[in-house]
């Protein structure tokens, strides 16, 4: 068993991926200068390589490969060059000198009580690899032009590696490690391709050639199953690849309950990229961008312009539909290192999103005057994220009224019907809603944190993960109260966090009025098809006997229930 974080099913013979063993030469048989040459010349080859990679993944995968950015400035980082150089000077062999350096700082990194920082350190080992490679004259592992269909098992799957597979040949990824943030999952996403990670040992106990079967969404993983474990899985498969199909016949259909109730069904996105697979599996607009992408795995800030032509991009693709743009949410598990924030002790509860925007108001003037000059190209709604109160929303509004006038002066267009909200995921927030409601034009509830804050449970805390769950009663009665009091000011209320994808939830959703559901691109259709199948009137009536249960193992088993 592994997490599963990329639906669909997966049937094939296992290739597996071994990474370089540990027990490298410790003491150099060359003098310091020639590895110092030896380690230069590695550098500038594998620099070389990952920029190649780089052009490569771009045509693939589109905004996504800025991913191997990161990687790229592995090479140049100094800190990390001294400490192999100083190895060299201690006498190890440059390879045994990088492994050294690289297993330190990723070690570093991967104990730091931040998701980010911990995914960074397969960043590192993945440089460290393909430099060990090359400096032992070894191949590089390759799965560009793979000879048959395989399932790929690897402790982590690489940036580098995935970028340049075939993916034709490609039938699924599993891993060692990683989580639902984790690079492969991230990117098995968004080529859709089944996969499971954290595995634990999975390249230990499986061998290439061996036969293999998982479900990409339970995580159930099956070693060279029996004929007749194969028969289910295989009609497993088929009857995925026929709902597949059969959900795109909605692709073009609104979001309506039997009893004409219309909502919207929407995309979570990271970048303009990501618009493609909106569109494709039928987003009436996109709920939730993240705009983080264009902040990390850099050394400056983006420029006006640069942000101008990425938000742009978005609002042409997905235009005449509605596009919400989050401003800039930094902190809690999202550094970037160039902006100089402190090293807090409870980040989730710090200097972060909105509150960074707002004591940094040039930045985030600067995202504002972008955002509003793209407003001309598409449907806007801007959103604040981490809202705690009336006073931020304030100011965030009398900032955004100075780009407007600083805009206007300057001759530049903006588009008068720009929808401004909030993300509604701190409980205060909640609990006063009916009077934030006055003050913009939408809600987005954000569940992730929503729950996080509400049960005082870190989502990132495997010891507490059962304590998590979008069924809390708690949590459930602030989000029926933020919809009450949106609706009662007259404006409209989503849900972007991971909640308002879950088939269990959507009914009851549905019945306490939610007007947009924003969701992974893969489930839009599926969610279509479920309102679709429902009576709003009759979900209306399940709501006050939900919300009176005390747990919610009750909630969920309920929910299941009237679903059947």
């Amino acid at each position: 068993m592994g997490i599963g974080v990329s639906p669909g099913i997966a049937i094939g013979k296992a290739l597996v991926l071994k990474e370089i063993p540990s027990n490298l030469p410790k003491q150099s048989y060359h003098n310091n200068e020639e590895e110092n040459q030896r380690l230069d010349k590695c550098l500038s080859t594998v620099r070389h390589q990952l920029e190649n990679i780089r052009v490569e993944a771009e045509a693939k995968l589109g905004d996504m490969a800025q991913i191997l950015d990161a990687q790229i400035l592995v090479t140049q980082d100094e800190e990390l060059l001294t400490f192999v150089r100083g190895k060299l000077k201690e006498g190890l062999t440059a390879e045994a000198a990088v492994y050294d350096g690289v297993e330190f700082y990723a070690n570093l990194l991967a104990n730091m009580d931040n998701d980010y920082m911990r995914e960074r350190a397969a960043d590192i080992r993945d440089v460290g690899q393909r430099m060990i490679r090359h400096l032992l004259g070894l191949e590089q592992s390759n799965l560009t032009h793979l000879t048959e269909s395989c399932i790929i098992v690897a402790h982590d799957l690489t940036p580098s590696d995935t970028a340049t597979m075939d993916q034709e040949r490609v039938l699924g990824f599993v891993t060692d490690i990683g989580g639902r943030t984790s690079h492969t999952a991230i990117m098995a996403r968004t080529l859709e391709i089944p996969a499971i990670v954290g595995t634990v040992d999975g390249t230990s106990i499986i061998k290439t050639g061996d036969m293999m079967v998982f479900d990409g969404e339970s995580g159930e993983l099956i070693l060279n199953p029996s004929e007749e474990t194969l028969k289910v899985y295989s009609a497993k498969q088929k009857q995925d690849r026929e709902n597949k199909a059969r959900l795109q016949t909605l692709k073009e259909q609104p979001s309506m309950t039997l009893d004409g109730r219309k909502v919207i069904v929407a995309a979570n996105i990271g970048t303009p990229k990501d618009c493609e697979g909106a569109l494709k599996h039928g987003a009436e607009g996109v709920g939730l961008f993240r705009t983080e992408f264009l902040y990390l795995n850099r050394d400056t800030l983006p420029s006006e312009e640069e942000q101008f032509q990425a938000y742009k991009a978005a609002l042409e693709a997905m235009a005449p539909n509605s596009v919400i743009i989050r401003t800039l949410d930094v902190g809690g598990d999202k550094e970037i290192p160039y902006l100089g924030l402190a090293k807090e002790s409870n980040p989730f509860l710090g200097y972060r999103a909105i509150r960074v925007c707002l004591r940094q108001t040039e930045i985030f003037k600067t995202q504002l005057r972008a955002l509003l000059r793209a407003s001309v190209y598409g449907k806007l709604g801007i959103m604040y994220p981490m809202i705690s109160g009336l006073a931020e929303v304030r100011q965030a509004n009398a900032i955004l009224a100075v780009a407007k006038a600083e805009l206007a002066a300057e001759g530049i267009a903006v588009s008068p019907d720009v929808e401004v909200g909030i993300m509604i995921e701190i409980p205060s927030a909640a609990v006063i809603s009916d009077i934030l409601a006055k003050e913009v034009d939408f809600f987005s509830i954000g569940t992730n944190d929503l729950i996080q804050y509400t049960t005082a449970v870190d989502r990132l805390n495997e010891n507490i993960a059962s304590l998590y769950s979008p069924y809390h009663p708690g949590v459930l009665r602030l989000v029926q109260k933020v919809i009450e009091n949106g609706h009662k000011s007259g404006i409209w209320v989503g849900m972007c966090g991971e909640a308002a994808g879950d088939t269990a939830l959507i009914p009851l959703l549905l019945g306490m009025g939610l007007d947009e559901f924003s969701m992974s691109a893969i489930s839009v259709l599926k969610a279509r098809e479920l309102i679709g199948q429902l009576n709003y009137a009759e979900t209306q009536a399940w709501v006050p006997e939900i919300l009176a249960m005390g747990t919610a193992e009750e909630i969920k088993e309920a929910l299941l229930l009237k679903s059947t």
